[in-house]
């Protein structure tokens, strides 16, 4: 069977879809008991689900011993393989390459057009979330802002977390997904500003004009997110 069919079919059942969500929000590895008891579903009925996920190769799995001599339990987390479905087929990633590449060609000058893009897209991302609520920005509480802005990162697919100290005012962003991962490697460079760009523009659409700092990059071999601090206006 073709491999898009595979996942569609994989996807169609509810639970199963649920369950890859589960996994994808929570950054890391979960355990067959772990999702049954989450989904209030028997063991070997988790189980079924999490194999059929691996197969089409949207989840991978690891053994660990347990220590006390039984059998080794066994982990499941996100796979890094992208999986894409089209119908009919289309080659955005080459053409995204063709268009990174042009702008990059104009060295300085591209960078300024990328970041103002990703700024401007941002912001564009959370009006129409917003105008998808039927809601105004100024009837917002900041607590309400913030689960706006997480909730418009997660369905970039950025899968995000964001911790707020009211008393300081301070937001810790953490993406845990990038959404260009394809190409980061050959273009971190323009990416990196340009995803910022984004961030910060979602965030400026709700808190005005703050600048977000960023403390590190997943692009570096010792960190596993990407992470922004900003303090909140308001």
């Amino acid at each position: 069977m073709d491999q898009t069919l595979k996942i569609t079919n994989v996807l169609s059942d509810p639970t199963r879809f649920s369950i890859y969500q589960y996994v994808s929000r929570i950054h890391r590895e979960v355990t067959v008991q772990e999702i049954a008891e989450h989904f209030k579903i028997h063991a070997n009925v988790a189980r079924l689900h999490l194999s059929k996920l691996e197969d089409v190769k949207m989840l991978v799995s690891h053994t660990q011993k347990t220590g006390k001599g039984g059998r080794p339990s066994r982990t499941y987390q996100l796979s890094e393989e992208v999986v894409s479905l089209q119908f009919p087929y289309r080659d955005y990633q080459r053409l995204a390459e063709m268009c990174l590449e042009t702008l990059v060609e104009f060295g300085e000058q591209g960078q300024v057009v990328l970041n103002k893009i990703g700024l401007k897209y941002g912001r564009e991302l959370a009006g129409n979330y917003l105008a998808y609520l039927g809601k105004q920005v100024e009837d917002l509480s900041t607590k309400q802002k913030l689960s706006c802005v997480e909730t418009i990162a997660q369905n970039q697919g950025l899968s995000p977390e964001l911790a707020f100290n009211e008393e300081e005012r301070k937001a810790t962003f953490s993406i845990y997904n990038c959404t260009f991962k394809e190409l980061i490697q050959d273009y971190s460079d323009a990416l990196c500003p340009l995803h910022h760009a984004l961030i910060q523009g979602i965030f400026q659409y709700f808190f005005g004009d703050i600048t977000i700092q960023e403390e590190h990059l997943m692009t570096k071999p010792e960190c596993d997110t990407c992470q922004y601090k900003t303090v909140l206006t308001y």
